[in-house]
């Protein structure tokens, strides 16, 4: 124990000198969405190392048992910690109106090579359930890790989003659920809106039908005026009418006469 200890010591004398070497800042981009909640991994930094630098050493051990390769992975250690320490403190996750947005910078194998910068946006109206985890050994360091599942079953597991450290996962977990429930409820009322306005002119586009054809009847005749007028009228004609077959008919019986 106290030579495993001791490697210990070493390797973190020779991170930090890593670290004081090249430490570089972490991204300042703004994004035009207000930021509702953020996710913390910083008290988790030192549990998720120790995490990650047991699983390196089992791995290790278990190369040199098989070819010997492993002896290359205990020198390598001291630049696995630096990169994983890189990593964790370059980690953002938050969550905004529409989405949740994760963000890292991964320095390559070979730190001087640069490094790898990692952005995933996820709509919150996708997010089918958050899944907290906690194997064996991460619950013997006390880390959790997340997963964002999508929603559909086309999209294949490997398109969920995992993140490993994340401090207070249930805290999370809860503000999306929470943020995803009041998205669907406002679109849920903007659709009964919808088809409330969609009936409302329905039902007055019918009341304005029927009234549309009187529009072309002159208001005269619709009018109790206009309509004695026409009876008057057709009152005349048939008189006129009435005179004139009694005309026909004085006049046939003298022409009767006048042959015989």
């Amino acid at each position: 124990m106290e030579s495993q200890n001791g490697g210990i010591g070493e390797i973190d004398h020779l991170e930090k000198g890593l670290l004081s070497d090249t430490r570089e800042a972490n991204d300042g981009e703004d994004d035009d969405e207000p930021i509702l909640y953020s996710a913390s991994f910083e008290e988790a930094e030192d549990d998720f190392i120790k995490l990650k630098t047991t699983q390196w050493i089992l791995y290790s051990l278990l190369l040199i048992l098989a070819w010997g390769f492993g002896l290359l992975m205990f020198l390598y250690i001291p630049v696995r910690r630096y990169i994983l320490r890189r990593m964790i403190q370059s980690r953002k996750l938050y969550v905004t109106p529409n989405s949740i947005v994760y963000k890292v910078t991964k320095p390559v194998p070979f730190p001087c090579f640069g490094v790898l910068k990692k952005e995933k946006h996820v709509l919150l109206p996708s997010v089918a359930d958050v899944v907290i985890e906690q194997g064996y050994l991460q619950s013997r360091y006390g880390v959790y890790s997340i997963r964002i599942e999508n929603v559909g079953v086309r999209r294949p597991p490997s398109d969920n989003v995992q993140i490993e450290g994340i401090v207070d996962p249930r805290a999370f977990k809860k503000f999306v659920l929470m943020r995803l429930s009041e998205i669907r409820n406002q679109t849920f009322s903007r659709q009964v809106s919808t088809l409330e306005d969609a009936s409302s002119s329905r039902n007055v586009q019918s009341y304005a039908a029927p009234m549309s054809p009187l529009k072309s009847i002159r208001p005269d005749i619709l009018s109790p005026v206009g309509e004695f007028g026409i009876l008057q009228k057709l009152e005349e004609v048939d008189n006129s009418l009435k005179r004139v077959q009694t005309l026909i008919e004085e006049r046939q019986p003298k022409t009767f006469e006048h042959k015989d």
